[in-house]
């Protein structure tokens, strides 16, 4: 079976590749399939955005779809930037969208936080099946590493001992929310 992967982020796509290695006959980003779609997430769980994704661009393929949206939620912040977490600061810039996480957490003594992941896969008939993928860490005061992406070098996983920003890609794979998310669809293939 070929997979589409819903997504224009070269990082998730290499991620999501490394983990489905096998899964699929062939996998596909947005870019190699020539669709040029890029759906409005404005649901307001990270499963509504999920769908979103994979719905739209099920219109522009014959094939399986897959998508996912993932966010970090902050205990001390109600959950935020949770599904605005791409766009926290009013955009896409991961750097800005630290910096106002740390404004946001200056006098906050309660960092925990999470990152979750809803994903959708969606066959060419239309059934669609979902998982969620889960790590829990802590929010740090200043950025550690230089790996990884978005908020990465601010996360420290409690189960690594380190930010993702330290971690090598396979040491991220394995607590990661999103390969844990990936892992718990497989199970129900």
């Amino acid at each position: 079976m070929k997979l589409v992967i819903a997504s224009n982020n070269a990082h998730k796509i290499e991620e999501i590749k490394k983990i489905l290695k096998g899964k699929f006959d062939e996998m596909y980003s947005l870019a190699e399939m020539g669709i040029d779609c890029d759906p409005v997430e404005d649901g307001d769980t990270f499963l509504a955005n999920a769908l979103i994704k994979v719905n739209e661009i099920a219109k522009h393929t014959p094939y399986a779809v897959l998508g996912d949206d993932t966010g970090l939620c902050v205990d001390a912040l109600g959950g935020a930037p949770g599904v605005y977490s791409a766009r926290y600061a009013g955009n896409h810039d991961s750097a800005e969208n630290r910096k106002k996480l740390l404004f946001e957490l200056r006098n906050e003594s309660n960092r925990n936080a999470y990152f979750e992941t809803c994903v959708a896969l969606r066959y060419p008939d239309g059934t669609i099946i979902t998982a969620l993928g889960r790590v829990d860490g802590t929010i740090l005061t200043e950025e550690r590493g230089n790996g990884g992406f978005g908020y990465d070098c601010l996360f420290y996983s409690t189960e690594l001992g380190k930010t993702f920003g330290e971690c090598t890609a396979e040491d991220k794979h394995t607590v990661s929310h999103r390969g844990r998310a990936l892992r718990n669809l497989l199970e129900k293939l």
